[in-house]
């Protein structure tokens, strides 16, 4: 569409890494962006933070499709005042239910930590060796839930954010019930903190899910389309959000395209964003995709598993697992802090690896 309407050639690249073991994504994209190797990026949470604070993204906010935005979008990808990033699609996280085990056992679909916690006690008493399905990427979402419930849902969310970037707050205070929650999991038997700290998205769950052996896994909302994920269950699935003090609770990262701030050809670049991001483009994107648009103005009927996660987003309530607006970057560190965790440290070792995190960003923000 862009191509046909300026005149222009897009030209895209990717990149893999084999096996895991070479660079991540995320390095060769910071790599490719601080020498100016491309004119627009798709970025992941922690790379939009890093290459805005180093002044290396275009400022986003005077495009014509940047005026059609939800909040949401606003408050995950601005940095001091500049939004720096816009994604084609929001991408929200939430539990995938096998519902026909939960009617079996006469179970309620949890809301809180301690209704999920009686749901694994009585699947796991009736045979279910590993109620909850893990891998060694997304069990964060659970941490995000819990921590971050009143933050973005209590009406004092900007007040709040500036304290944990004074330094005032602690993320570690934020963060220690999700821990203690994951560790209780652990403790329980619950999940296979061994098998998770291995397991790739999906690759290491998914077909006991399928099966019907594993009542509980936790995914993304695309995933419920895919065939090649969930998309294509023997059994009722439903996907709800992740325990927390407010009910269920979407939780919701946030990647973006991104304009290199010397890009050899930034004005065309951005001309060519605003088209990918035009209402009429994304209309076209959500419908084919079944997605959730970052658009106010565009919505797709989603499908039937997916109405419970997606009525909790249209009221408003979720937590962001990324927030360019954070001085500590979220999705990424906490990642890693729940491998350790799944492990072996301890919830005080977590918690200190926090403290350390939000220190560096206090002493680099002193020194700047």
């Amino acid at each position: 569409m862009a191509e046909e309407r300026l005149g222009v050639s897009v030209a895209y690249q990717t990149y893999t890494a084999e096996n895991y073991q070479d660079k991540t994504y995320d390095e060769v994209s910071l790599d490719r962006a601080r020498n100016n190797m491309d004119d627009l990026y798709l970025l992941n949470p922690d790379t939009i933070l890093a290459l805005a604070e180093e002044g290396l993204l275009m400022d986003l906010s005077g495009l014509d499709s940047a005026k059609n935005l939800r909040d949401i979008i606003l408050t995950a990808n601005t940095v001091d005042g500049k939004l720096v990033a816009i994604p084609q699609e929001v991408v929200a996280y939430g539990l995938f239910v096998n519902v026909d085990l939960f009617r079996q056992y006469g179970l309620d679909l949890p809301e809180t930590p301690e209704e999920f916690l009686e749901c694994c006690r009585v699947f796991k008493e009736n045979g279910v060796d590993t109620p909850v399905g893990a891998n060694r990427w997304w069990l964060e979402t659970f941490v995000f839930a819990q921590a971050y419930a009143d933050l973005y849902n209590g009406g004092n969310t900007q007040a709040e954010i500036a304290a944990l970037n004074s330094g005032e707050a602690r993320y570690s205070d934020y963060m220690r019930p999700g821990f203690e929650f994951l560790q209780t999991l652990i403790d329980r038997g619950y999940i296979d903190a061994e098998k998770a700290a291995v397991s790739e998205a999906i690759e290491g769950e998914g077909a006991d899910f399928l099966a019907g052996k594993t009542p509980i896994v936790m995914a993304y909302w695309g995933a419920a389309n895919t065939a090649t994920a969930y998309g294509k269950t023997d059994f009722e699935m439903q996907v709800i959000g992740f325990p927390s003090s407010r009910g269920q609770m979407p939780v919701m990262p946030m990647t973006g395209f991104a304009v290199g701030a010397g890009a050899e050809h930034a004005e065309d670049a951005m001309r060519v964003l605003d088209v990918i991001l035009s209402d009429e483009a994304l209309q076209v994107y959500s419908e084919t995709n079944r997605v959730i648009s970052p658009s106010k103005n565009v919505s797709v009927d989603c499908v039937p598993a997916l109405r419970p996660l997606n009525a909790r987003i249209e009221e408003g309530i979720y937590v962001l697992g990324s927030n360019a607006g954070m001085r500590v970057e979220q999705w990424g560190n906490t990642c890693q802090i729940v491998r350790r965790l799944l492990e072996g440290a301890t919830v005080d070792e977590c918690m200190a690896a926090f403290d350390r995190l939000q220190d560096e960003s206090l002493e680099s923000a002193a020194k700047s």
